[in-house]
């Protein structure tokens, strides 16, 4: 594939017959789900040559928060860090009277865009072949329509109206 940083070591890895069993379970017709117990540290070369050969997205979702960003980073290591996207989890309950960090409703707006409307002319904008989560991001509910608001971009040296600029953070919230 055109992302994977070490194709020879993924190829190798594919030898291995439990290895080429669950490969095998990914490629099957209507197959959009798998459960996988396997030894950690071989968990995302798994992940990487099922999200490589697939071409689709694949979702993984981990019990902690700690597991979900060491996934992400081990990932990033095999597909480059564009080709994996982390979805974090609201660190705010919905009663409490606190906003969540401005980090983490970016990420999730980012991630969620880059679902709705890849952009493959960049590679960090196109669609993602892992999103990675923690299972209580998971769990908390998604509005419709959060992938489709259009990001706001100010380039140094660019010219844009003041009104303009205005206009589009307010229609983004």
């Amino acid at each position: 594939g055109k992302r994977v940083k070490f194709p020879g070591l993924l190829a190798l890895l594919e030898t291995d017959p439990g290895f080429a069993a669950t490969l095998a379970d990914s490629r099957r017709r209507g197959v959009t789900a798998l459960d996988v117990t396997t030894v950690a540290s071989f968990f995302p070369r798994l992940v990487a040559s099922i999200a490589e050969e697939s071409g689709r997205t694949v979702l993984l979702v981990a019990s902690t928060y700690r597991e979900a960003e060491q996934l992400t980073a081990e990932l990033g290591d095999l597909l480059g860090e564009d080709a994996v996207a982390y979805y974090p989890a609201w660190e705010t309950l919905p009663h409490e009277r606190l906003s969540p960090r401005t980090d983490t409703v970016a990420r999730r707006l980012a991630t969620l865009r880059r679902l709705a409307h890849p952009d493959p002319a960049h590679p960090e904008t196109d669609a993602p072949l892992a999103v990675i989560m923690p299972v209580r991001a998971l769990l908390q509910p998604i509005a419709t329509g959060l992938g489709d608001l259009e990001p706001v971009s100010l380039r140094v040296g660019e010219e844009r109206a003041m009104e303009d600029v205005i206009r589009a953070l307010v229609d983004a919230a």
